[in-house]
């Protein structure tokens, strides 16, 4: 009779638990001038002290049992508001923020604070606002994106004026590159000078290092997610800025008043106008351009057509040109199935060209990649507790190798197209954040990714399957020779991958201020960079995986301390991080990369691994106001023999990577000293890039043949800077339309010769060794005068 009781009573509390009347509060966040909706707003209700963040549309969901709750609405650099609001039934409510300089009425105004999410299992993230990176000095006075990131944790580049970024030991070919959800598959202009990103047209980034959700995919290292504005629904408006080798401009307004918007923005160099000043033939110089379209059919529906165009263009005389660049359109369509239920589906084009001119010979040379993408994506906001988020996506990639056309009857060269390459990658996707208790919230999910390569093709066959052998008398390995042929159809597959990624991550809090992350992802990358330099340049070649060059597989772990300090004046960030990968390829000594059609003659397969310490320090108020990082790392690749005999790479020992920095270190900054003069500066220090020196010689037959030490064993000196930059914005005259700003700097304040690289030669005179260093950029003064109206 007691269990009959106890059971009963247990059925009780349940059936009461359910029968709780819940409602829901949803809507969309917006700026209270433009009407653009905003990314990551946070939504925090005071009572139960539960919250969640708009998404990448500005929309939010959140439920509630029936009550009175006081809604907290906080966005960096806009002022933070309370409102209470009855919630007895389903409610639908958008909220306008205004800008720090705004003020709204009807609600209450709190001070709004850059602070540490704390409760979210959301790690080894990080987010800079667009302000945040335009308050940076930077080369030329032109704002980067690219440049700005590499002051965050764990992210650095190959070197001065290089290309490309590095995080946590990757290469650059392992980060995901996005804008508006399409790929960029090269980042720079002018190789590496430049991003690709024009600020002004840049809405929101995100940058996720580890514990990355698994909604993401086809990269190992990292994402780097980057939206466009959407543009002023209410109101035209114009801005620019002419700086010494490049000006930009943009203009938004509405389409219907209310209702849609659209974004156009342009950049252009033109230090290459002033070399003709001079009779100087040579040009180096890029333009760019961005656009969008929003419009809102109605309540549930909204559409979106984005694009990017770019181009760089490099001459040397009339005998070499080189023209490259990205171009990606992205239709986007969002439908809100309930106020539960939010979904986006995007339909995205994405090219990648490279094109080389030699007069000099007399061909043209083209090559690039292209891929077609389809993704359908929902996020389903079950309850205060538990959200889901869950989709597919399928992408179809058209690899050109490269394409050879003679411009002369007497070049001597004949057309030839290298074989295109095919493949198809498809994935399915779920992920969950759960609120597990008041002290413990985790997100779990999982990726299921399939890759297929497919003809049209003729590949090499080899003895045993092996396309690098190993010469014992020489110790070397040396390029086989194909033993046949074997011809693959159009669509046929080729080879074929299938693998399960699991995303997991936990916090729990301690207290209010102070809690404890961890996480684990895997990702596998089916795409593989084939370039010999640590940068990034246009002449790079895609290709994707096969029998021979197989997916890179990561498996990465890290712990975290998150702490806001001194009521939010100040948060701190502690990471510790190991990441393994399997079927890192690297290249025999003397592999011939460029035009191969057999780069598997040249390849190996290996493992690399990489562990580290990441410090981040913020102080987020006052006229003061900056960060700290500092990155104490190692990442290393090991290649081993296949058998007894064979020695491998560099003996079969760990060897440093191209991309090791032991020591990294980043101070930014910024100090408003009036409403007119605002300072910032940029302290960076690193270890020098991992090469290899030789460490002796010897004579044979009279010739001077130099011996070198194992691979990566030297570092470049160690590399460091500081830059300072001084913006004045002048009080903005009542009769003239338009506000202006002056932005000076200086790059290198102090003149240091940072090492690109050192070559060793004999000097003719002395018949002595000497070593040259090669330095990119001493000091770089710069102007830039921005104007909006």
């Amino acid at each position: 009779m007691q269990k009959k009781n106890i059971l009963l009573l247990l059925l009780f509390v349940s059936i009461f638990s359910f029968s709780q009347e819940k409602y829901t509060l949803s809507g969309t966040i917006s700026d209270l001038k433009t009407k653009e909706t905003l990314i990551g707003v946070n939504v925090f209700i005071l009572e139960t002290k539960t919250g969640i963040s708009t998404n990448e549309y500005g929309f939010y969901s959140i439920t509630l049992p029936k009550g009175e709750y006081t809604i907290s609405i906080s966005y960096v650099g806009y002022q933070a508001i309370e409102e209470k609001v009855s919630l007895n039934a389903n409610i639908k409510k958008n909220f306008l923020v205004a800008e720090s300089s705004q003020l709204l009425k009807e609600v209450i105004i709190v001070d709004n604070k850059k602070r540490v999410d704390i409760r979210k299992p959301e790690m080894s993230v990080n987010k800079l606002t667009i302000q945040e990176i335009k308050e940076m000095p930077v080369i030329f006075g032109e704002v980067d994106i690219i440049k700005s990131i590499l002051t965050l944790p764990g992210v650095t580049n190959a070197g001065e004026g290089q290309s490309g970024f590095n995080v946590r030991g990757g290469g650059a070919d392992q980060n995901l590159v996005l804008l508006d959800e399409a790929t960029i598959y090269n980042s720079s202009h002018l190789f590496g000078l430049f991003s690709v990103f024009n600020p002004d047209a840049i809405k929101d980034l995100k940058l996720y290092k580890g514990g990355i959700p698994a909604r993401y995919g086809g990269r190992l290292s990292s994402v780097l997610d980057i939206y466009q504005k959407e543009g002023n629904k209410n109101d035209f408006h114009m801005n620019g800025g002419i700086g010494l080798i490049s000006s930009r401009m943009l203009a938004e307004g509405p389409i219907v008043k209310g209702k849609g918007s659209f974004v156009v923005a342009g950049r252009a160099s033109y230090a290459h106008l002033f070399l003709k000043l001079i009779d100087n033939p040579n040009l180096a110089y890029f333009y760019d351009l961005n656009t969008k379209l929003s419009y809102s059919l109605n309540e549930k529906n909204n559409i979106y057509l984005s694009g990017y165009f770019g181009r760089d263009v490099f001459q040397l005389d009339d005998s070499f040109v080189n023209t490259y660049g990205n171009t990606v359109v992205n239709f986007r369509w969002n439908h809100l199935f309930s106020d539960k239920l939010f979904s986006n589906l995007s339909v995205i084009y994405s090219d990648y060209y490279y094109g080389l001119k030699l007069d000099i010979i007399g061909f043209n040379w083209d090559s690039g990649i292209k891929n077609y993408n389809i993704k359908y994506d929902f996020k389903h906001y079950l309850s205060d507790k538990l959200k889901l988020t869950y989709g597919i996506n399928s992408n179809y990639y058209d690899f050109n190798p490269g394409k050879i056309e003679p411009t002369r009857a007497d070049s001597g060269i004949n057309a030839d197209q290298l074989d295109k390459k095919y493949a198809l990658e498809n994935a399915i996707y779920i992920d969950a954040e759960h609120q597990i208790s008041n002290k413990i919230a985790i997100s779990y999910g999982v990726r299921v990714s399939s890759f297929l390569r497919l003809g049209n093709q003729t590949l090499n066959t080899y003895a045993d399957n092996q396309p690098v052998i190993f010469n014992p008398d020489f110790l070397i390995y040396e390029s086989a020779e194909p033993t046949g042929t074997i011809s693959y159809g159009k669509n046929k597959t080729i080879a074929k991958f299938d693998n399960l990624e699991p995303r997991f991550a936990i916090s729990y809090t301690i207290n209010e201020n102070q809690s404890i992350k961890a996480s684990y992802n895997r990702m596998s990358q089916y795409l593989h960079l084939i370039s010999n330099t640590q940068s990034p340049t246009p002449l790079d070649v895609w290709a994707p995986s096969d029998n021979f060059l197989k997916p890179q597989l990561l498996d990465q772990v890290a712990l975290g301390y998150f702490q806001n300090i001194k009521d939010d004046e100040f948060s701190l960030e502690l990471e510790t991080f190991f990441k393994k990968i399997k079927n890192r390829v690297d290249y025999i000594d003397g592999a011939n990369l460029i035009a191969n059609e057999a780069i598997e003659r040249v390849v190996l397969n290996g493992q690399a691994r990489a562990y580290g310490l990441e410090v981040l320090f913020r102080k987020n108020t006052g006229r003061f106001k900056g960060w700290l990082s500092y990155t104490l790392s190692r990442t290393e690749q090991k290649v081993e023999g296949r058998t007894a005999v064979e020695t491998g790479i560099n003996n079969g020992d760990w060897y440093k990577t191209g991309f090791d920095k032991l020591h990294n270190l980043a101070i930014v900054a910024n100090y408003k000293w009036t409403e007119k003069w605002r300072f910032s500066a940029n302290l960076i220090f690193q270890t020098g890039q991992p090469v290899t020196f030789p460490n002796g010689q010897y004579e044979y037959e009279g010739i001077t043949v130099p011996n070198y030490s194992s691979r990566n064993e030297n570092n470049l000196p160690s590399y460091h800077r500081l830059d300072v930059s001084a913006t004045l914005t002048p009080h903005k005259n009542k009769k003239r339309k338009w506000q202006a700003e002056w932005v000076f700097g200086i790059y290198n304040l102090y003149n240091r010769q940072n090492a690109a690289s050192i070559t060793f030669r004999q000097n003719d005179e002395t018949a002595s060794n000497e070593a040259l260093r090669l330095s990119i950029f001493g000091i770089v003064p710069s102007a830039t005068y921005n104007i909006k109206f």
